[in-house]
């Protein structure tokens, strides 16, 4: 135990190195101590019970909700730390909600949540993590605004807009669509020196391809999940020139055929495209060498044009860019469950892409670690600086229980 908190002092020390005043360091570091303790409740009060001499429920409530400090200076050392302990192979964005029962807190909305799976009264937080296939971690942060907060969109609702005041709302801060919020994170860790060159997200983001087209103006690779409705052409597609009979303005190349969408260029594929992946370990009993089952299913893919708005913005050529369709279609479905569209290049192996794109369960994972252990839900201040302090000290407790699962084990090191 003395070892561990020997760990924790100095990482605390090298996240909160940029810390003018002592008070500041000293707090930071026991909120991030208290998050760790055992306990089912980890909002300020009872922390502060369970923290002995670090316990002044008064001064780590003043640090968390009202005390100035920068949450990107901590996010940017977090980075840091983690992207030379994980070794990342893609960025991850994911968004999660935080149920509320009152309409007091920044934010709070009737709005859809993952979470609850159906819309509710709850806030939407927007997180940028750091993935491999051994470990993750969430390095920033976004709360979404929905439009009935901004002042000068047409859903603002004169209630809450009372509110921001008390809710210390920025007053810059407007409502802002999660996918722009996620290229706001992607640049602003980018800008930190952390360079990863591959994105992953779900639907939710992929079907947005204002969001894609962004990936690619910063020369990013990404693997996003999208509905099967979008449309696309085969790769083999060429487009043709319509015959111009002389008069008016010459009618602009198109492709012959009517785009299709993404399912059925799947199922026009056939069950004989699907190929058998696994791609990770998963959490039971299995027969492996680790002793767990390997996550087991099949995929389609296939190289295709994405049809639709936005997509001939990225280019000139009237030709559209071709891309990676996957689909998983598993042996016992009648069809395709699930879809990726993909701008890696076109030679990447079938087991490297599904990999690669399923790589997003890493973030379930963390949101799970951090809601049940680590109280990512348990924020009871209403102001917009006090819940990024909260949730990147929470990341903060993440990183550290990663940093300590990652590290290798002394009784090993004694018997090499």
């Amino acid at each position: 135990m003395a070892s561990v908190r020997g760990d924790l002092e100095a990482f605390a020390a090298e996240l909160f190195d940029g810390f003018f005043r002592a008070d500041q360091r000293r707090w930071g570091q026991a909120y991030v101590r208290g998050l760790l303790l055992d306990g089912q409740r980890k909002s300020v009060e009872p922390m502060a019970a369970r923290l002995g001499e670090d316990g002044n429920r008064q001064a780590l409530a003043h640090f968390i909700t009202s005390s100035p400090w920068d949450p990107a200076h901590v996010r940017a050392r977090l980075a840091w730390r983690m992207h030379e302990a994980i070794g990342p192979e893609a960025l991850v964005v994911d968004d999660t909600g935080f149920l509320k029962d009152g309409d007091a807190s920044a934010c709070v909305s009737r709005q859809y949540t993952g979470t609850a799976g159906k819309v509710t009264n709850c806030q939407v937080g927007v997180s940028l993590h750091l993935a491999s296939d051994r470990a993750s971690a969430a390095v920033n942060w976004r709360l979404f605004l929905p439009a009935s907060w901004d002042p000068d969109a047409p859903e603002a609702d004169p209630v809450k807009i009372a509110r921001r005041g008390q809710c210390g709302i920025p007053a810059q801060v407007g409502h802002v669509e999660k996918w722009q919020l996620a290229l706001d994170m992607i640049d602003e860790t980018r800008s930190w020196g952390i360079d990863v060159p591959l994105v992953v997200a779900d639907a939710g983001y992929g079907d947005a391809a204002a969001f894609r087209l962004g990936l690619e103006e910063r020369k990013l690779a990404y693997a996003v999940g999208i509905s099967s409705r979008h449309t696309a052409h085969p790769a083999h597609a060429q487009p043709v020139q319509p015959a111009y009979p002389g008069t008016g303005r010459p009618p602009k190349v198109r492709y012959p055929e009517p785009a299709q969408t993404m399912k059925d260029l799947v199922i026009a594929a056939g069950r004989a495209a699907a190929r058998p992946v696994s791609w990770r370990e998963g959490s039971r009993p299995g027969k492996s060498r680790s002793g767990f089952k390997r996550m087991y299913s099949r995929f389609v893919a296939l190289r295709i044009r994405p049809a639709g708005r936005g997509i001939r913005r990225a280019t000139d050529d009237p030709e559209l860019p071709e891309r990676w369709l996957l689909a998983e279609w598993p042996a016992t479905e009648p069809e395709p469950v699930q879809f990726w569209l993909s701008n890696l290049p076109s030679g990447m192996p079938l087991a490297t892409l599904v990999r690669l794109a399923k790589l997003r369960w890493r973030i379930e994972h963390d949101y799970r670690e951090m809601k049940q252990a680590l109280g990512l839900a348990h924020f009871e201040g209403r102001t917009f600086n006090g819940w990024h302090h909260h949730v990147t000290l929470v990341s903060a407790a993440h990183a550290f229980c990663t940093l300590q699962r990652l590290a290798p084990d002394p009784k090993d090191a004694a018997q090499a």
